[in-house]
């Protein structure tokens, strides 16, 4: 556990503590790729890292047919992981990439396509123009929807400056490590779930400029046991700065959500998170207007926020709407006590809402096979 706190509070300290899957890829990124300025690493060639009593076995994925590029790079991972303290021996398994993506696919699609994470079906962002229109809860709710269809499912949080996935879902244990040096995700609900805020001490902030953010959530991604999954949904921090448009690069995403709630303050913005996706290239899976109306315990509907904006948006992008979450305090409760209110409540309203929801979103992959 105390390498664990260190790999969180102060990588550098994690990265030279012992030999592990961290300081190998570290080393790998000296290792140019032949004839660009940019390392295997973030090429994505490295494909698995296995280490047992000093002996390094590397897993890469190489899809050039020219003579000598496999040559130069296996030789050059050999050097650089021989100086490290500990090494043994290291062999280097090269395979080619699966088979290309379909025809008429986007190079951001193609890119998806060939980097997909290995054993995960679906990786789907969640993200919204701003904060505080209720993203972080829409995320676990509809986690928690699909697990409940029969989805088996991972759950993100890759807000690092305030992650809220933990007291949602009502857990805080600190992951576990693999005997591949890899962070096992916690369990909850029938999600597997993974955010920074299970290796924090109490209320501690994280005080970090955008690299190490994004650099913590590669992390996530790539040194964490998530499985065999059919989605792993994405909780994006809120905006559209530097630090979201590089997660959606690093991550390939199969689709993006956008939350937003019925006013104009709230769509102004939001079509910036719609933009953002555009940007990279990300299909659009729809958007959700959260907060759509609230019903008085008299039976009167009060549209506190306006209504119909998401929809509206939605046909003026011309894209799909899959839903509105009304206002219910039982929702505002679930998410305070860790108790969603799909899994207290699955066959309310409440609980309905969102599950009409994770039908929809699941309905826009089945439609397209």
């Amino acid at each position: 556990m105390c390498n664990l706190r260190f790999a969180i509070r102060g990588v550098a300290i994690y990265l030279v503590a012992m030999l592990t899957e961290a300081t190998i890829r570290t080393a790998l990124e000296t290792v140019k790729y032949p004839g660009y300025s940019r390392n295997i690493i973030s090429f994505g060639l490295l494909r698995g890292v296995t280490i047992d009593q000093g002996a390094i076995r590397l897993l890469l994925q190489v899809s050039s047919d020219k003579a000598g590029v496999v040559e130069k790079i296996t030789t050059d991972c050999e050097k650089a992981l021989a100086g490290l303290p500990e090494v043994r021996s290291v062999e280097v398994e090269v395979q080619s990439p699966p088979a290309a993506a379909p025809a008429g696919a986007t190079q951001q699609t193609a890119w998806a396509y060939q980097n997909r994470l290995a054993g995960i079906e679906r990786v789907v962002a969640v993200a919204s123009g701003k904060g505080g229109v209720g993203k972080s809860t829409v995320s676990v709710n509809l986690a928690c929807a699909l697990s409940q269809l029969g989805a088996r499912v991972g759950l993100l949080d890759c807000d690092i400056y305030g992650p809220s996935i933990p007291l949602m879902m009502g857990i805080h244990q600190r992951p576990t490590v693999s005997a591949n040096e890899k962070l096992e995700p916690p369990l909850q609900y029938g999600v597997k779930l993974m955010s920074i805020g299970f290796l924090l001490d109490g209320d501690a902030p994280v005080i970090w400029r955008g690299p190490m953010v994004v650099k913590a959530i590669q992390q996530f991604v790539n040194w964490v046991e998530w499985g065999e999954l059919d989605f792993l949904l994405v909780d994006l921090p809120p905006g559209t700065g530097d630090a979201q448009l590089s997660l959606c690069q690093t991550v390939p995403l199969d689709g993006g959500v956008v939350v937003t709630t019925p006013q104009e303050a709230s769509l102004g913005v939001v079509r910036k998170g719609i933009a953002m996706f555009e940007k990279v290239n990300v299909p659009i899976l729809g958007l959700i207007e959260n907060m759509s109306y609230f019903v008085t315990p008299g039976g009167e509907r009060v549209e506190i926020f306006g209504h119909g904006g998401g929809r509206a948006e939605a046909e003026r992008q011309r894209l799909t709407f899959l839903g509105e979450i009304p206002l219910f305090t039982e929702i505002r409760l679930g998410g305070d006590t860790g108790v969603p209110v799909v899994v207290s409540m699955p066959d309310a309203p409440p609980g309905q809402a969102f599950r009409q929801v994770a039908l929809a979103v699941r309905q826009k992959f089945n439609s397209h096979g």
